[in-house]
């Protein structure tokens, strides 16, 4: 398969930041659009059709905030569209409102977790996962926070409370951001990996690959729902400043 790859990044991954690392942001700058956008959406498409229960999960109860993100998505990516939009690839997507994570996955780069508050946590009620970092969404689907980041490096109690915090604490209309970054020995976008096999990191030395999230949490105004976005860079070595 051909790589499918950015050159550039819309910030240094190679800066570290303490965890959690949020910053705040606007809703015009939430997603973000770039080179790779035609050979990723292919890709979304691709999986979408052929490994659809694999990327797609969702509970009843996110219906309704899937639709309300759906709406959401349409109104900042494709405003003014009718029953169907075009994208910047020329594809034709329908706006298909009983089935809103599968249009979602379609219309943008970005993958989309929805988590509702149920007792003291945020649970994953649904999700489009095509691009996952070395997880598997049906292990994580139904699971609290504390639950989804199990083996997560880094994250402790006292970070896992931080993260609740600012899921509790996120408003409408002032969406917040992060970044990772992870070296991989290949470029594919597509890396479910079950919790009972870690992925072992190969040394950055001999990785060809920095693949970075651009992770973003908001709140839906009207359910109330919190969104975790995921926009995924991949570099080859040579890309990457200060490699």
């Amino acid at each position: 398969m051909t790589d499918i790859l950015q050159t550039e990044l819309p910030y240094d991954p190679l800066t570290p930041r303490a965890l959690p690392g949020i910053s705040a942001m606007s809703m015009q700058d939430w997603l973000h659009q770039d080179e790779a956008f035609e050979s990723q959406m292919a890709r979304r498409d691709q999986l979408l059709s052929n490994a659809y229960d694999d990327v797609v999960a969702m509970d009843g109860q996110a219906k309704e905030p899937a639709q309300e993100l759906l709406d959401l998505v349409v109104s900042l990516a494709y405003p003014n569209c009718g029953s169907h939009v075009v994208r910047a690839d020329g594809v034709s997507v329908a706006v298909d409102r009983d089935n809103p994570l599968l249009t979602l996955g379609r219309l943008v780069q970005e993958d989309f977790c929805i988590l509702q508050k149920q007792g003291d946590e945020h649970v994953l009620t649904g999700a489009v996962l095509c691009f996952p970092a070395s997880w598997t969404l049906s292990e994580k689907f139904m699971r609290p926070l504390i639950a989804i980041h199990d083996g997560v490096e880094g994250y402790e109690d006292g970070i896992a409370r931080r993260v609740q915090r600012l899921f509790d604490g996120v408003k409408a209309g002032k969406p917040m951001w992060r970044f990772n970054a992870l070296w991989y020995r290949d470029s594919e976008l597509h890396q479910p990996r079950s919790f009972l096999q870690r992925r072992v990191q190969p040394d950055q030395k001999a990785a060809e690959f920095l693949r970075s999230e651009r992770q973003c949490i908001l709140r839906l105004p009207q359910s109330g729902a919190v969104v975790f976005s995921i926009h995924t860079y991949v570099l080859a070595r040579q890309d990457v400043p200060g490699a």
